[in-house]
């Protein structure tokens, strides 16, 4: 796509993810954040739109209580907040559901959205492929987002590998995956980033695997 009609979505980067069991664990929220700011620093002066999105599990919910402190964006990002920012509050995973964000998104003519905030394992990837079934490219910054450790019935797995296989995962078929920088970069000039296919990618990870 070339210039594409770009919307920076901020995702849940709200005060529950800085400490606690729901703290982001990789990328650090100490490297995530200043490429989330400098995202948002981007967007702005290249006049882009910007959705900032808070999650809410209702009054008394042990973990994102709209009541409580924690559920407010960390001061990074209120601190550049504008009245021009569309303000969404959900209640599911993925961002459009429940919310007038995809009307919000027709009105400013956007076809490409990026996404930034947390967890790569949980509103990112639902945001990510449910995108695809509205028409909308979307874009998603690998060192911008961030997961954490989970274990279940299922199994464990570390926040290093579910991120990382969550972007590889994302760039084989549902979205662009890059750098905030390579992003900023391909923003400055109005440019699409690069994305992956799943035959391309399923073709390379059958040659690495015969490496192996």
């Amino acid at each position: 796509m070339t210039n594409p009609h770009r919307a920076l979505i901020l995702v849940d980067v709200q005060q529950e993810y800085f400490d606690g069991p729901l703290e982001i664990q990789f990328p650090p929220h100490a490297d995530s954040l200043p490429r989330i700011t400098a995202a948002i620093d981007a967007a702005i002066a290249a006049g882009l739109p910007i959705a900032a999105i808070q999650h809410s599990a209702g009054e008394g919910a042990p973990a994102f209580d709209p009541i409580r402190d924690r559920f407010a964006l960390h001061p990074e990002v209120e601190s550049r907040a504008n009245t021009e920012w569309k303000r969404i509050v959900k209640a599911h995973a993925a961002v459009f559901s429940g919310t007038d964000l995809l009307d919000w998104l027709r009105a400013q003519d956007v076809d490409t959205i990026t996404l930034v905030g947390y967890m790569t394992n949980n509103c990112i990837i639902a945001s990510a492929a449910e995108a695809e079934t509205h028409g909308l490219a979307t874009e998603v910054l690998s060192d911008a987002t961030g997961a954490i450790h989970i274990s279940n019935d299922a199994g464990f797995v570390d926040a290093e590998t579910l991120h990382t296989t969550l972007m590889i995962l994302l760039h084989s078929n549902f979205a662009a995956v890059a750098t905030t920088q390579h992003w900023i970069d391909a923003v400055s000039v109005g440019a699409s980033v690069p994305v992956g296919n799943l035959g391309q990618s399923a073709q390379m990870g059958a040659q690495q695997a015969a490496k192996r």
